[in-house]
């Protein structure tokens, strides 16, 4: 590295952490660092620290933790800071034209999606869902659009059928924190990546609409396909369910496999002691791990087996 860059860190949750770390690592000075302000959280609704929050008081740095931006006095506390750059990772606020433009070299963003494919709040899960076959990081220049700005460099990994929600979010986490470094060594070597228009980059531009509780709740009408990448998508927020006891119980899906078989049976059939779910088009689907309401978790076999339910029951 030429220079250290004095940075001022943007972020909230445990996936904008790793970016944190390599970039202390990395030797550049962190001036401050900006997190969403303590939430309630957990049975006592006692406020808790943002992950970001926890690891940069581990590290002695001095924390921010505005409701937003809307003051002038929150912005000129921004700008006072003097910052060389600004580095954004799942921070969870909009930033004005102020905050944008008050470091030397701007705002830029670490973004888990390969831009302009999936914008917005929820790009991994939406990734999976869609049966995308790659998805990646991109660090993007920010503007004032929601992640519109160009962008100075990308990365991708594989989506397997075995990609979880969980998975890809760990590895796009480790990806993030690998390609800030590089991009910010670029910078400290005045000679800054090439920031390249998504009107450039090709790909289908859309939007990772922000996900919701009711989004978890399976239709078993749609083919096992579909429902198994929901599982995987979906886990462990919002989580997935469906209805059991005549519709008066909720039971939890945390894993499945896509049946061999075919079935004609209505979906939402349970057809084997496995836990086989009948789905759409003759589909079938085997829960693999569920949890019954009250209870823990365990695999679909012994909760059959409880007696909660029967094969040729229907789930709802």
């Amino acid at each position: 590295m030429t220079k250290a860059l004095k940075i001022i860190f943007m972020g909230t949750p445990d996936f904008a952490v790793p970016a944190l770390d390599a970039i202390l690592k990395a030797g550049h000075n962190v001036i401050a660092v900006y997190s969403q302000p303590p939430r309630p959280a957990g049975r006592g609704k006692k406020p808790q620290l943002s992950a970001v929050h926890q690891f940069a008081a581990e590290k002695g740095l001095k924390i921010l933790t505005p409701e937003n931006f809307k003051s002038a006095a929150a912005k000129e506390e921004f700008k006072n800071l003097g910052a060389d750059i600004a580095v954004v990772a799942a921070y969870g606020l909009i930033l004005p034209t102020a905050v944008l433009d008050a470091p030397r070299l701007g705002c830029i963003n670490i973004h888990a999606s390969l831009l302009p494919r999936w914008r917005g709040a929820a790009p991994i899960q939406r990734a999976i869902l869609a049966g995308d076959s790659k998805s990646g990081v991109a660090i993007m220049q920010m503007e004032k659009g929601l992640d519109t700005g160009p962008v100075l460099m990308m990365d991708e990994v594989a989506i397997t059928p075995a990609t979880t929600a969980t998975s890809l979010h760990d590895a796009l986490a480790t990806m993030g924190g690998r390609l800030i470094v590089k991009t910010l060594a670029a910078f400290a070597a005045d000679a800054p990546p090439k920031a390249v228009p998504q009107s450039e980059l090709g790909g289908e531009t859309c939007y990772a609409a922000m996900l919701t509780r009711e989004e978890g709740q399976i239709d078993w009408t749609e083919n096992a396909e579909v429902i198994e990448r929901k599982i995987r998508a979906l886990t462990p927020w919002p989580g997935v369910w469906c209805l059991y006891a005549h519709g008066s119980k909720r039971l939890k899906i945390h894993a499945s496999a896509i049946a061999a078989s075919s079935s004609s049976a209505a979906p939402g059939t349970i057809l084997d002691k496995k836990l086989t779910i009948a789905c759409g088009n003759g589909t079938a689907l085997t829960l693999a791990s569920v949890q019954p309401e009250g209870k823990k978790a365990m695999d679909g076999g012994s909760f059959l087996n409880g007696g909660a339910i029967a094969i040729g029951d229907i789930l709802q």
